[in-house]
């Protein structure tokens, strides 16, 4: 269960003096002129973290160096990040946030992008063995990427592609549903891919299970990260994972459109080669020499295809140092708990929170209530709570975001009636968790006058 007791968690965040956050003016926030320069309550890491000030930094320091070296800052830069390597940079930073050596990491692309790439090397349908699990309701670019996929080997979506959905009444996988149909279906499943957090009810899926199960089964076993790194310890190397892919604008503050990255596992080394190959996964030594035929890098990076963006990689570098400098995931994530809990208990404590086994018996003519989706284990979740909004499908949600809104609170709504809500610990704080609350109980205040 959920306590209220929540000794050691300090009232400061891990970085507090790191991030850039949006101010009540910046939003058009309606608070009085005396706060109005205050930073804002910003809750919305996990769809757009804010800006590092390293990365600002990192960024101007990159235009002052293409003003002034131009072409040879690729092979002669005044900071030692020559742009031909400027992907080494972040790759030993991504790889300790992952779980895995730095060779199973490259830093490239976008996350739909390195999906298809991955698919592409990994889903090899036969007629005996060709479906894909999923759960229901991913991200629609996964899903997207999913039926395309299918359909350019030749099945029919609706036969290829396997959604697992919530039981009646409930909001959330169970993780013996997910392993039961990898074990009755196995043989027929090409592909075991989830999202290693779901992006709408926040649900951290068991991944070492999974994994597990999926390749006992003779599956291949891939994850979307983009929820979960940054946000939850990944041991993926240890956890045998075949692939994994992510972005890196929202718990990794990498900027709107941030550049990508993939984790291959080494085991694959030997016999996975890139089906779609570029220039940068030839192997480094050569590339320049321009031979005609493909010498792959070794591992993951033998998978990219063209030179990264340097200031989309210097900008996500920015982050990365502040991870560092913080010691990485094990401070992160024990701050995440508490912080996470310590928002969970104000909210249960507002007088309209409804216990997520009674939402679904609220009347449809009922009073504005919410209730909370994402799992409350612990080891369930990250840094997020999806809150549903009583009624569904009513216009509760709307005018409850609106409220927060105008009072500087940025949650993410999920339309028609979920509003994501994320206590992000490198820069969020108690007040932050404890001025949402207040001001999401004065939102339902006010919409009870009017009833």
């Amino acid at each position: 269960m959920v306590s209220a007791d929540h000794e050691g968690l300090e009232a400061t965040a891990l970085a507090d003096d790191e991030f850039i956050i949006p101010t009540y003016k910046d939003i058009g926030a309606q608070v009085p002129e005396e706060i109005a320069g205050q930073r804002c309550t910003y809750l919305c890491g996990n769809s757009l973290g804010p800006l590092a000030k390293r990365s600002r930094f990192l960024v101007q320091q990159e235009l002052c160096v293409w003003a002034t070296r131009a072409v040879a800052g690729h092979f002669d830069h005044p900071h030692g990040r020559e742009w031909m390597n400027i992907a080494d940079t972040v790759t030993p930073l991504l790889a300790d946030l992952v779980g895995a050596k730095d060779k199973e990491v490259a830093c490239m692309g976008t996350l739909t992008a390195n999906l298809h790439l991955m698919m592409s090397a990994f889903y090899k349908p036969t007629p005996n063995r060709y479906k894909i699990l999923c759960e229901g309701k991913a991200f629609p670019s996964d899903q997207y990427a999913f039926t395309s996929q299918a359909v350019f080997h030749g099945y029919d979506p609706k036969d290829a592609i396997v959604e697992l959905f919530p039981r009646e009444g409930e909001f959330t996988l169970r993780n013996s549903d997910i392993l039961d149909v990898i074990a009755k279906q196995g043989s027929s499943i090409a592909l075991v891919i989830f999202s290693g957090v779901q992006y709408y009810t926040g649900q951290w899926f068991p991944m070492k299970e999974i994994a597990k199960a999926a390749q006992e089964q003779g599956c291949i076993c891939g994850w979307d990260l983009a929820h979960a790194i940054g946000n939850v310890p990944l041991s993926l190397h240890d956890w045998n994972v075949d692939f994994a892919v992510w972005c890196s604008y929202k718990y990794l503050n990498s900027g709107p459109g941030g550049i990508g990255g993939l984790f291959v596992h080494e085991k694959w080394e030997s016999n996975k080669a890139p089906q779609f190959a570029g220039w940068w996964g030839h192997d480094a030594a050569t590339r320049f020499q321009m031979p005609p035929d493909f010498s792959p890098i070794p591992g993951a990076q033998g998978f990219q295809q063209s030179n990264p963006s340097v200031l989309a990689t210097v900008s996500l570098l920015g982050s990365l140092q502040v991870f560092r400098q913080v010691g990485m995931m094990r401070p992160l994530r024990e701050r995440s708990v508490l912080l996470t809990a310590h928002l969970e208990v104000l909210l249960r404590q507002t007088g309209f929170y409804v216990p997520p086994d009674e939402a679904a018996k609220h009347s449809a003519n009922g009073p504005p209530r919410f209730t909370i989706i994402t799992p409350e284990e612990r080891e369930s979740r990250g840094a997020q709570l999806s809150l549903l909004f009583l009624p569904t499908m009513s216009d509760v949600m709307e005018r409850i975001l609106s409220y927060l809104e105008s009072a500087g609170v940025i949650g993410d709504e999920r339309r028609p009636d979920v509003i994501r809500l994320a206590p992000t610990p490198l820069y969020n704080t108690t007040r932050d968790c404890e001025n949402a609350a207040e001001v999401l109980k004065r939102a339902f205040e006010a919409i009870d006058r009017l009833i």
